[in-house]
């Protein structure tokens, strides 16, 4: 991690104000846009947002799917989150940088420029895809979540055709939900959540 890094960030006190929550919650126009108010968010380094709970860092999480597999991978030596290493995963994404904004603008479409931006530095898509947002995703239960709060995002692909561009993601592969749960333990906190409310988020819209 880079100690220059700087990162998007929410106070928590005003997602308490919104409402919040544990676990996963569909109501994204309800949060996103007022966090993106101007005046509601701001750039901080990243070293000291991972250790300020006052703070939550916005963090685009890109659930790949193919028909009904969704792709999964393991955290490798690369990943920016070393406290993840070695968990499994099934959201692609990271942290919202100051320069995916224009000077000091940072709206939905910057945000959306940041949600893409990660998408393609950490895997190569070869296959037509579609894109839409699915959910907020907040776990306060262990260090990691309590520091930042998930946008769930699904990209589905027209083909399985994508490749990793990352040490950070390691055996790359789409696996069935049932196949997922079986991996329960393995899976990081955010992707237990994922593959546990799946079958409700894929009905959202």
């Amino acid at each position: 991690m880079s100690s220059t890094e700087q990162v998007l960030v929410i106070r928590r006190a005003l997602f308490d104000e919104l409402g919040s929550f544990h676990g996963l919650n569909p109501e994204i126009s309800r949060y996103l846009p007022v966090f993106l108010q101007p005046g509601n968010h701001f750039f901080v380094p990243r070293h000291e947002a991972e250790e300020d709970p006052s703070l939550k860092q916005l963090i685009p999480y890109v659930v790949v799917t193919s028909g009904d597999k969704i792709l999964h991978y393991r955290r490798g030596s690369g990943s920016g989150e070393t406290r993840l290493l070695k968990k499994g995963s099934v959201g692609i994404g990271g942290h919202i940088n100051d320069g995916d904004g224009l000077g000091d603008a940072f709206d939905e479409k910057a945000y959306q420029r940041a949600l893409m931006r990660e998408l393609q530095e950490e895997i190569s898509i070869s296959s037509a895809f579609i894109e839409r947002p699915l959910a907020l995703l907040n776990d306060d239960t262990n260090p990691v979540g309590a520091v930042h709060l998930g946008i769930v995002h699904q990209c589905q692909l027209s083909e399985p055709d994508v490749v990793a561009n990352e040490e950070a993601i390691a055996e790359l592969g789409f696996l069935t939900i049932e196949e997922l749960a079986a991996r329960h333990d393995q899976l990081e906190t955010w992707s237990q959540l994922v593959v546990a409310g799946w079958n409700d988020l894929r009905t959202i819209g």
